[in-house]
């Protein structure tokens, strides 16, 4: 059999820089208003960057040039090309532009690959990779990293979307987690598509939905990705868990940073055993101190007070109270409305009173 027409990368090719344009090679829709975009270097230079990282692409739509960060969502294992998946949202004028207009063939300038997102690329550990949205596309680049190394992987994906129809890569997923029994792809969606039958997990993520999902996640690194109100969630959920935040790591997908000097401050609640905090039952004329790692619950039952309840795991809502005065920290499981919460109730089992709270028991 002859091989006079096998494709070979060119030993003399190197590798992309910026300073060569990137030609489009493919378009790929991948869900409403998502597509994959392929990219070649036209000299036939191939790519290096980390699973995780991004690239900013010049994008000449009318009334001026546009420049948009995307993740690169193919792997560094596979160096012959590179992709990005692009979401348009309401608004996007980048976005909006490579989805109407660019196609096989046309030419447009970037600059990168950068970013910090990244796994360590030799070493072996479990992941827990948890994204919503176009968020999941860091987690697509690292997963098939994993994949193509071959050795030791052991990945839980945990994706959300709001309907199956807008989960981005599943098709890509299932391929590679139908030969690697050591990963396991979990989809949760907030909707059903009409005539289509869903048979996975509903509603918004959640602690026990976590636990469920991946029972050894105190065990495995955490990357996440997605909106901020999303991540933000997320760390809320884990250090409820008890999770070791150093083994956390996250990327907005808005705005994602180059160097650990540009990482967005957060001002997650870390409750401290060692500070001071009370809860006044009002109906029963009690005051009992205790600590932030309290519950409301636990103080009840500790000042000899009943406050009906049943999971104990903020799910049931039986134990919803009105506060009074003051300021708790409340990680629930979808027990609680937000409707209630405006109005002032909260579940006493997974609330922590932050300095003095009343309630009204």
């Amino acid at each position: 059999m002859s091989l006079d027409n096998t494709f070979t990368a060119d030993a003399d090719s190197g590798i992309w820089t910026d300073d060569e344009p990137l030609e489009c090679c493919s378009v790929v829709p991948e869900a409403p208003n998502t597509a994959t975009f392929g990219f070649v270097a036209p000299s036939g230079s191939m790519f290096k960057y980390l699973p995780g990282q991004f690239l900013t692409l010049e994008l000449p739509v009318p009334g001026g040039t546009v420049w948009r960060t995307y993740t690169i969502s193919s792997s560094p294992s596979r160096p012959l090309s590179l992709t990005v998946t692009v979401k348009a949202q309401e608004g996007s004028i980048g976005t909006r532009w490579m989805l109407d207009h660019l196609r096989p063939g046309m030419r447009i300038k970037a600059t990168g690959p950068a970013g910090i997102f990244t796994l360590p690329t030799r070493d072996t550990r479990k992941y827990l990779f948890i994204s919503a949205g176009s968020g999941v596309t860091p987690s697509l680049s690292m997963t098939t990293y994993l994949y193509d190394r071959g050795t030791g992987i052991d990945v839980v994906f945990l994706n959300c979307a709001r309907r199956p129809s807008d989960i981005i890569g599943r098709q890509r997923l299932e391929h590679m987690a139908s030969r690697v029994p050591q990963m396991k792809l979990h989809f949760i969606v907030e909707e059903d598509d009409p005539y289509q039958v869903w048979t996975g997990l509903r509603g918004r993520l959640n602690q026990i939905m976590i636990g469920l999902i991946a029972s050894d996640y105190l065990e495995r690194d955490v990357y996440c990705c997605g909106p901020e109100p999303f991540m933000a969630a997320v760390r809320e959920m884990l250090i409820g868990l008890g999770y070791d935040m150093d083994r956390y790591h996250q990327e907005s997908f808005q705005a994602p940073v180059k160097t650990e000097a540009q990482l967005p401050e957060t001002d997650d609640v870390v409750l401290d055993d060692a500070a001071e905090a009370s809860v006044t039952f009002a109906a029963s004329d009690v005051t009992a101190d205790c600590t932030e790692t309290d519950t409301v619950l636990a103080v009840a039952k500790g000042a000899g007070l009943n406050i009906p309840s049943g999971c104990t795991f903020g799910v049931c809502g039986t134990c919803k109270v009105k506060k009074l005065s003051g300021q708790v920290h409340m990680v629930h499981n979808g027990g609680i409305s937000q409707d209630d919460i405006d109005a002032g109730f909260i579940l006493a089992c997974c609330s922590n009173p932050i300095g003095a709270v009343t309630v009204d028991i």
